[in-house]
């Protein structure tokens, strides 16, 4: 007797309904990927001025700063949520 109604299948939802769904379950992956193009941008504009510093160690420097980016975001996004969950949480037990 099984049940062959399906809750949900992902292979139905689109690129903008995912987007949609990820930011919902988490926020702060969304700010962090804006942080990453935020520094792209900025890296892309400061390429110009890079002085003599070689092509490969100015691209290396920008990866460290944009994952660095990423994983503030995530590392915030997770502090709020522990905290939220247990030093924050209601008292309705």
């Amino acid at each position: 007797m099984s049940n062959s109604q399906r809750v949900f299948d992902y292979n139905d939802e689109s690129q903008a309904d995912k987007l949609a769904r990820k930011s919902k379950d988490s926020p702060f992956m969304i700010i962090g990927i804006l942080g990453l193009i935020g520094v792209c941008g900025y890296g892309v504009y400061q390429y110009k001025h890079k002085g003599k510093m070689s092509t490969s160690v100015f691209l290396m420097q920008l990866r460290v700063a944009a994952q660095g980016t990423v994983v503030a975001a995530l590392t915030v996004g997770l502090a709020y949520n522990l905290a939220k969950e247990h030093i924050f949480k209601d008292k309705k037990e």
